[in-house]
């Protein structure tokens, strides 16, 4: 499984998100948004190469989605959707080098009852980054190790002036890079901007006629499901086992699905990590030390299973889902922490200390994706299927990138009154 598979995968989703029920003459429908940021990268490690000013270039392309076809619109407050383009400079070139940026995004409007000028934009993608963590050259950028990376981009934007055809905007936000544990060290870039952007493309206005209205109907419903999902993930497991070594997983949930656009349930999840496996099977030094038990059962110490609960966004084909869950199995956590989390001083090894933070990120699970699913959800079918890109995580702590497949079965839809909109 290559890196590239997940960029496909990303853009993939993001011209879904862009393009999907586009008819040609809804193409008002259609804006650009040219930004411009400037910020601070921040320091990822001890020693970390001196920044100066980040500057980067973003060019969005999206719709309004007041189309009469896109229902999920309603429901969701009419969001912007499409996809990001951008070139970063992260502000030291020589150790850090330059990004080149691919996020699908979501807009939604705050705050809609007092004013209409203030909206959260939200993006998952990936990025390429040119310059990487290299022991002899550039051994104190800890922060990027791998040329393909995650991406996450979160702003808050200000309409400040406004025209017929053209919005001028503030935004305050957050960029984030990370490989996912898929290569160490992995201490990911933070950024923090403020943008100037321009959101060009006439907004359309939704009339207030009856027949308009009566397109606009909404069903107020909710829909039980059960679904199944399988995996394949890769991972590290620290620095000295830098290799990338599978993980496989399933898990089956359920829940209820309310209006066809926010899905909530829970479920149990398994996975097997081959890292795990091996550095048992091979009975490596902690192994011998802490619990030399583990060489009866292998394969039961390298496996993890708990329970988690589920969130999730419908937007047409495109599913943006986030769980938590709680670890009920996972005992070789202990020896995963003290590796990774282990350095050198002096030329000797030291472990990771087993504080109360290895407590809490070897109980709390979580995990953030994105979903295309064959048919699109709002149509409610029975039966339908998805592909999945998400990053598993102990706590807020990169732990697998993974690519998913599953199943999705949805009961009797329920409806229980209209109003329109």
């Amino acid at each position: 499984m290559k890196y590239k598979e997940y960029c496909l995968l990303i853009f993939f989703m993001g011209i879904q998100l862009y393009g999907q029920e586009l008819k040609n003459k809804e193409k008002e429908l259609f804006f650009v948004m040219p930004e411009v940021l400037l910020g601070k990268t921040m320091e990822a490690n001890t020693g970390f190469p001196e920044t100066k000013l980040q500057k980067s270039f973003f060019l969005s392309l999206g719709n309004y989605n007041r189309s009469n076809n896109k229902h999920w619109g309603v429901g969701l407050g009419y969001p912007k959707t499409g996809i990001s383009f951008g070139f970063t400079d992260l502000g030291n070139t020589e150790k850090l080098g330059h990004a080149y940026t691919l996020i699908p995004f979501v807009e939604f409007g705050l705050f809609k009852k007092k004013t209409d000028r203030w909206n959260l934009n939200v993006g998952f993608g990936s990025s390429y980054i040119d310059t990487q963590f290299d022991p002899d050259s550039n051994p104190f950028n800890k922060a990027v190790t791998t040329q393909i990376n995650w991406s996450f981009k979160s702003f808050l934007y200000y309409d400040f002036f406004r025209t017929g055809l053209m919005d001028l905007r503030l935004g305050l936000g957050y960029i984030h890079y990370s490989n996912g544990h898929t290569q160490l060290p992995n201490q990911g870039l933070n950024s923090f901007l403020l943008s100037l952007s321009s959101t060009i493309g006439k907004e359309p206005v939704i009339s207030d006629t009856k027949e308009n209205n009566q397109k606009f109907e909404k069903i107020r419903s909710s829909q039980k499901y059960l679904s199944i999902r399988t995996g394949i993930g890769q991972n590290v497991l620290s620095e000295s086992f830098n290799d990338k070594k599978e993980v496989y997983s399933i898990a089956v949930s359920a829940g209820k699905i309310i209006n066809k656009t926010f899905k909530f349930g829970g479920g149990f999840y398994y996975r097997f990590y081959e890292h795990y496996y091996d550095y048992i099977n091979e009975d490596r030094q902690l192994i011998r030390e802490q619990v030399p038990f583990f060489r009866d059962n292998p394969y039961r110490y390298a496996t993890n299973f708990g329970f988690f609960a589920s969130t999730e966004l419908f937007v047409g084909h495109v599913g943006i889902e986030f769980d938590l869950g709680l670890n009920i199995h996972k005992p070789f956590y202990k020896i995963d922490w003290q590796l990774s989390q282990g350095e050198f001083y002096n030329n000797k090894y030291f472990l990771g200390e087993l504080d109360w933070y290895y407590e809490v990120k070897r109980t709390v699970t979580s995990r953030l994706g994105v979903k295309y699913y064959l048919i699109n959800t709002y149509k409610a079918t029975r039966n339908n299927i998805f592909i999945g890109a998400n990053i598993n995580a102990n706590l807020g702590q990169a732990d697998f990138s993974e690519l998913s497949l599953g199943y999705v079965y949805r009961f009797n839809l329920k409806e229980k009154k209209k109003r329109s909109f």
